[in-house]
């Protein structure tokens, strides 16, 4: 069999995820790739982004605003569309009024669901969410009902900074409590006394857009600033005399925390009761990020216990908090109501950039911030769709074996096929790929229209090969490999002779499958959960593991071994439907003949 390579290098992007946690992981989020079985009411995926003309025939589209918006973004869409501003409608307003319009513009307070979708008979072609967060519109019905959702992520990177920067300062030095006193006709000024900033330890959890900025303005006050963020860029941090750290060594030696992590399901209440006990006793806390990310009744036996000495929180799990909470009661708590975007500029900055998304979307642009994809042919995606979930999920298991300290910055990707080049498109694959590396580490939403340009803002460079085989080109793929280089790996078996993190996978029977983990070839169904374990080969493992996991009432749904040669190293690989305990994978670790193992969670 002969092969010939071609390749490529796409120069895309790493720079904001935070911590990677081996023992979980984001789960898939609804995307273009579903195939959902098609009734006569859905409408047919079509290669055109948007492609827009007024449903009443005139020359200009209709944009319906259902929230406020700043001056500068209505007048911007005024010069483009007929524009609708209807504030504090009710469902069943905005579901008879949506049939008329092209476009949509709301912030957090209206419920983009199904139903809006299916009202809109068609018509509508764009949903704009004026901030960040998403939550509130049905990505999947907007992405089978043909409609692009776009969002304005960076608009409020400043006011958010100088939110906790004002949060950090107020808190040090009590200036709410001693505000609320002076009210009250009270004069404690030794109560009050507070703690000053210059020459202490801030560690900023979370070094994206804001979190540098935070980061920088710590600086001017004098601050030593550290920062844990797995894949933020080094030379980024050392520009502005940060120092990039182990999550546990931020923890042990911070006297602030500031926190700037998205929620996900590895971050969701990462700061917890076992997390508290790490920490420096006295540390003070401020979040402006998401309130989930703190175990909020943990924070309150932690603040009763003197290990948190203060929290300034700005958000919450959830929103608006009861008022009776312990956590908002609390006297050394410093509570605003979601302010973080909350200035006059960030408001402006905001609805020029939703404007600006919403005009180029429905001139038919493809917008950098797309949050569902595009639409692509049912024929294309039929076909490829078992290949676009092994792309996703062999980067799901890849940036699960780097070691937390490492950042991702070189992935290679290989194909391998009969098929002519000009024959296969990889773009979806490519962007699939990077999903699985970048989404379970952050809160972007990862698709074919956003994946290059996610990537490059993550500093993250990759480049493809295609190989090309002797034989039948009926399937587009026979493998797929994904390297990444210059990392250290948490299970040093995954690296390849060169270096490289290295997972191999092809679809059998329509099912993915891993195929090669490092230099060991396995066999073993990418569904569930997966057990990497280097052992001895030796008699007896399968069942000695085995009756670890059946008496923990773990399923194996496959197991696999790939050995060197007999009787020396071997790679068993375990398909597992649930997630085993700490206490179960603590006693597969401490079978004699098993020399490392990973959990990785797909």
């Amino acid at each position: 069999m002969s092969a010939a390579a071609a390749s490529s290098t796409i120069s895309v992007a790493a720079a904001n995820p935070l911590k990677t946690l081996s023992l979980s992981s984001r789960s898939p989020l609804p995307s273009a790739i579903s195939l959902p079985s098609r009734s006569l009411n859905t409408p047919r995926r079509r290669l055109i982004l948007v492609s827009c003309t007024a449903g009443d025939g005139s020359s200009k589209p209709t944009i319906l605003v259902a929230e406020k918006l700043g001056e500068a973004g209505v007048k911007l869409l005024e010069g483009f569309a007929n524009v609708d501003c209807s504030y504090n409608m009710t469902p069943e307003e905005l579901n008879t009024k949506i049939s008329l319009c092209d476009a949509l513009i709301v912030r957090s307070g209206t419920k983009v669901g199904r139903e809006v979708f299916e009202s809109s008979r068609g018509r509508l072609k764009v949903v704009g969410r004026a901030g960040v967060g998403i939550d509130n519109v049905d990505l999947s019905a907007a992405t089978e009902f043909g409609c692009l959702v776009v969002n304005a992520p960076t608009a409020n990177t400043i006011a958010a900074a100088e939110h906790g920067i004002a949060l950090l300062a107020s808190m040090a030095r009590n200036v709410a409590q001693a505000d609320a006193s002076v009210k009250d006709g009270e004069w404690k000024r030794n109560k009050y006394v507070g703690v000053s900033l210059v020459g202490k330890t801030l560690a900023v959890m979370g070094f994206g857009k804001v979190g540098t900025e935070v980061a920088r303005r710590a600086k001017g006050l004098g601050m030593r600033v550290i920062a844990h963020d797995p894949y933020a860029p080094a030379d980024r941090a050392h520009a502005i005399g940060v120092e990039l750290v182990s999550f546990d060594e931020a923890l042990a030696t911070a006297d602030f925390i500031s926190l700037h992590m998205p929620l996900t399901p590895a971050t969701n209440k990462i700061l917890n009761d076992e997390t508290f006990a790490k920490m420096k006793k006295g540390v003070r806390i401020v979040n402006v990020a998401r309130g989930g990310v703190i175990d909020e009744d943990a924070l309150v036996r932690a603040l009763d216990a003197g290990i948190v000495s203060q929290a300034a929180l700005d958000v919450f799990t959830k929103e608006p908090p009861a008022i009776d909470s312990p956590l908002v009661q609390h006297e050394n708590v410093t509570v605003t109501p979601h302010l973080g975007a909350s200035t006059m500029e960030a408001q402006e900055g905001v609805a020029i950039e939703i404007a600006e998304a919403v005009v180029g979307a429905l001139n038919g642009e493809l917008a950098a911030t797309a949050v569902n994809a595009p639409m692509v042919s049912a024929e294309v995606l039929t076909e490829l769709k078992p290949y676009v979930i092994l792309a996703e999920k062999l980067g799901r298991l890849a940036v699960q074996l780097v070691a937390g300290g490492s950042g991702v910055k070189n992935v290679k990707v290989s194909y391998t096929s009969a098929r002519a080049t000009d024959d296969l498109d990889t773009r979806l694959l490519r962007a699939m790929i990077t999903k699985g590396i970048i989404e379970p580490i952050s809160d972007v939403y990862v698709n074919l229209v956003n994946a290059d340009f996610t990537a490059k803002q993550r500093g993250l460079r990759l480049s493809e090969e295609r190989v090309l085989l002797d034989g039948s080109p009926e399937n587009p793929l026979e493998t797929i490999t994904v390297q990444l280089g210059n990392v250290e790996s948490k299970f040093a078996s995954s690296l390849s002779e060169s270096g490289e993190v290295k997972v191999e996978g092809r679809v059998k029977d329509g099912i993915p499958h891993l195929t090669k983990v490092g230099s060991f070839e396995v066999d073993v169904t990418l569904e569930g959960s997966i057990i990497l374990c280097r052992q001895v080969d030796q008699p007896g493992m399968i069942g000695t593991v085995g009756s670890i996991l059946g008496e923990s009432n773990v399923n194996v749904n496959f197991m696999s071994v790939g050995r060197i040669a007999p009787r020396k190293q071997a790679i068993m690989a375990i398909g597992v439907d649930d997630q085993p305990s700490k206490e179960t994978l603590k006693k597969i670790g401490e079978i004699p003949a098993i020399e490392e193992f990973v959990f990785l969670k797909l």
